[in-house]
């Protein structure tokens, strides 16, 4: 199953691969530095990535409730660990699996993200798939909730500048706050 789940991702990575190159090349021939949130590439971008079949929820909604629902963090560790929204709990995506939400009643508020939205999708579906029944993907994942200058916390709780940025190619999407891209 791991292995069909890479090659999905590595699939879908190759094609979106292509079309980010084409947009990047697009916003700089325009005169922009690097594309944006507002500039309606990275709208693309998550259209061109996300297949949109499983609820979802701004970063504004999420800032009003986020003391109300439970949040996944569905990156790997060492992403996680550079810094992560305050009270999440990992649960990774590569090696998801739901004994990490053991003890969590299948109507908990949960909200799950990751860098843009694509592996938290992925694990909303397996955990509606399980019976959960109010769970949402963070639109646009930790890079919009940091590019809207919405506070994330290191591994101690405490706040940081720092977002791990996936790569320099994913990192061109985040725009606010300092990249890592190594633990």
């Amino acid at each position: 199953m791991r292995g069909l789940r890479a090659f999905g991702y590595l699939y879908h990575m190759k094609r979106l691969f292509s079309v980010l190159m084409l947009l990047l090349c697009f916003g700089c021939s325009k005169g922009q530095d690097r594309p944006t949130v507002g500039s309606g590439t990275y709208e693309v971008m998550l259209n061109g990535l996300l297949g949109r079949n499983v609820p979802e929820i701004s970063v504004s909604d999420l800032d009003s409730l986020q003391n109300s629902v439970q949040l996944l963090d569905a990156r790997e560790r060492n992403e996680y660990e550079v810094s992560h929204l305050q009270g999440a709990k990992w649960v990774g995506y590569d090696d998801f699996d739901l004994g990490r939400v053991d003890g969590l009643p299948k109507d908990t508020a949960i909200v799950v993200y990751c860098s843009v939205g694509y592996r938290s999708e992925k694990v909303v579906e397996q955990l509606l798939a399980a019976g959960f029944t109010n769970v949402q993907n963070l639109y646009g994942g930790i890079f919009e909730w940091a590019n809207e200058e919405k506070p994330v916390v290191d591994t101690q709780g405490e706040p940081t500048e720092k977002v791990h940025a996936y790569d320099r190619v994913w990192g061109v999407w985040l725009n606010k706050g300092k990249k890592v891209y190594k633990p």
